[in-house]
């Protein structure tokens, strides 16, 4: 991992930074606006840190409407995305009520406050989750935090909240320091289509030849995939706790 750079927000007019505030280039009225924007919601300084990169610099993550950043508010580490200007986002406020409800039922990083151009949430700092697996070799932790992950996605599915993602989630679980998964990035999220958080991420986890699954099997021993497969289609056909309860038997 690169070097972080913290640099105080005025800074942010120099390049590379500029371009990476308003990715994929920077204009001049843009970057202004968008400073003068980060001053008046209290940030002092952009921290560049993390696994991605964006012209070489540091960032947390980098998808197809944002980019995140860590930022300082006051003594506070919050995580910032950064609307991209070629991502056909108009803005991240569907993403904030999304990650709102999700809060709601205890699941996300906990929403702080959303813009037209900026999305700030609390920073989750730590290790994405296969990086998080291949480090440790507990039985029972390993349960434990599979387990949370299913509780979460269970309470998803409780809310109606379709997270969109969960099937391919390398980019979207997130353990922090204290062994805590978190579910992120909720902009595909969704109360208009039918829930599938509990079946997306037993599909992540428990099936196929992924490097994911061969990590669970090889600390929990295997299991019986195609018993999984039919828990999850009757959890599929009636989602109930009743068969949630089943599932986590099953899989754990």
């Amino acid at each position: 991992m690169k070097p972080s750079v913290k640099l105080p927000i005025e800074n942010l007019t120099e390049e590379p930074y500029a371009s990476i505030l308003c990715y994929p280039h920077a204009k001049p009225l843009e970057v202004e606006n968008r400073i003068s924007e980060l001053k008046k919601l209290g940030v002092s300084v952009v921290e560049f840190t993390g696994d991605g990169a964006v012209a070489n610099v540091p960032v947390i993550g980098k998808g197809y409407v944002g980019i995140v950043v860590v930022v300082h508010v006051g003594r506070e580490q919050l995580a910032l995305k950064m609307r991209r200007l070629d991502g056909g986002r108009e803005d991240f406020f569907h993403e904030a009520e999304m990650l709102q409800k999700a809060n709601n039922v205890n699941v996300g990083p906990k929403f702080v406050a959303v813009t037209k151009n900026f999305l700030f949430s609390q920073f989750i700092d730590g290790d994405f989750l296969a990086k998080w697996l291949e480090n440790h070799k507990d039985k029972e932790c390993f349960r434990r935090v599979l387990c949370d992950i299913l509780e979460q996605c269970w309470h998803l599915d409780e809310a109606s909240l379709d997270h969109g993602e969960l099937s391919k989630a390398p980019r979207h679980l997130l353990m922090d320091k204290t062994g805590k998964p978190f579910i992120v990035d909720f902009e595909t999220a969704s109360t208009q289509r039918k829930v599938a958080n509990v079946t997306s991420v037993c599909q992540y986890l428990f099936v196929g030849n992924s490097t994911i699954p061969r990590l669970v099997w090889e600390t929990l021993g295997e299991k019986n995939r195609d018993q999984i497969v039919n828990t999850l289609r009757n959890y599929k056909k009636e989602r109930s706790r009743q068969n949630f309860e089943t599932l986590l038997q099953t899989c754990l």
